[in-house]
């Protein structure tokens, strides 16, 4: 029997990072990680309507048991940035449901935290943490990657941490 996959998306409108993961009990395996990148110069109809198609795919390809994808957050002086990356966000969360993938959301805070040790660790820190993880010669990428690898990741923790509290004791 395969073990569950688990997929890890950081959304953006001209990169999203993904991450794919074989959900073990003990230890996550990295499967694959990239990144979806998605021309600028298109309308946003267009971009939007890429990165579906490309979220479909590799939902189809991996048939996941869950998907976990990065919350929103908003500095007051980018509120149009944070409206951009929901349409992004958005077309994730309808590629998961148009395939019955349930969906977890998760803060970066949180995600940065469960990794680190740190709520607002840096990019670097977090691409270093998850080089460390999974025993990679160097890093994985634009940040995206790692992102999306460490959501998949502290979602996988998460499965683990509920199933171990359903599980009738010994």
């Amino acid at each position: 029997m395969s073990k569950p996959i688990v997929i890890g998306f950081d959304p953006g409108l001209h990169l999203t990072g993904y991450g794919v993961l074989s959900a073990g009990t003990r230890k996550a395996r990295l499967i694959e990680a990239g990144v979806f990148r998605i021309p600028r110069a298109l309308p946003l109809a267009d971009r939007l309507k890429q990165l579906y198609a490309s979220a479909c795919e590799l939902l189809a390809e991996h048939d996941p048991r869950s998907v976990a994808v990065e919350e929103i957050f908003s500095h007051y002086e980018r509120p149009k940035t944070a409206i951009l990356m929901g349409h992004a966000r958005g077309v994730l969360l309808l590629a998961a449901a148009n395939q019955g993938v349930p969906v977890a959301h998760y803060l970066p805070t949180r995600v940065k935290r469960f990794l680190t040790g740190n709520g607002h660790a840096s990019k670097e820190q977090i691409q270093q943490a998850i080089q460390l993880e999974f025993g990679l010669k160097e890093k994985s990428g634009p940040p995206d990657v790692a992102d999306a690898v460490a959501i998949a990741l502290c979602h996988w923790n998460m499965m683990r941490v509920e199933s171990a509290e359903t599980r009738p004791a010994s």
